[in-house]
């Protein structure tokens, strides 16, 4: 009886973890994929995005002109990070309240992403995000701009 109830719980285990979004913070490995991003928002919204640190790479680092950069980015419910691309601008987002959603444009799903969880962003990767939730999101961001985009913003 025991092996029975077992085997039941695994199978119902296996079909929780196979539902479409993405819990870990990455894409499924089957829905890995061109997304085109066709419905992303372009503006903020009920965003706000603080610059809380920033460091000059090039004052003993060897890199001049790059700061790394900290910012605090508050998300409320229905607030929206617009389309940006990180080509030239590599970051690790680490989510400390709530949950937000991201839509790649290298994954056809949205991906949750929840508090405790980093999100390396880097290479040819587009995004945006969405806090789909009731409650606040809150975000800390550490990325290197490029040299015009350490101003305000910039997502």
């Amino acid at each position: 009886m025991n092996l029975f109830k077992t085997a039941a719980a695994a199978c119902v285990a296996a079909l929780a973890l196979s539902a479409a979004p993405a819990f870990a913070g990455e894409c499924p490995a089957d829905q890995v994929g061109a997304n085109p991003l066709a419905d992303a928002a372009t503006m903020p919204r009920h965003v706000t995005d603080d610059v809380i640190a920033s460091i000059d790479l090039g004052n003993g680092y060897g890199v001049p002109g790059r700061n790394l950069r900290m910012r605090r980015l508050v998300v409320e419910p229905g607030g929206v990070v617009p389309l940006h691309s990180h080509a030239e601008r590599p970051a690790n987002i680490y989510i400390v309240k709530g949950e937000i959603t991201e839509y790649r444009s290298t994954c056809r799903v949205p991906i949750r992403h929840r508090a405790g969880e980093v999100v390396a962003e880097q290479g040819e990767t587009s995004h945006w995000w969405r806090n789909n939730s009731v409650r606040r999101a809150v975000l800390i961001s550490a990325d290197i701009p490029p040299p015009a985009g350490d101003a305000q913003g910039g997502m």
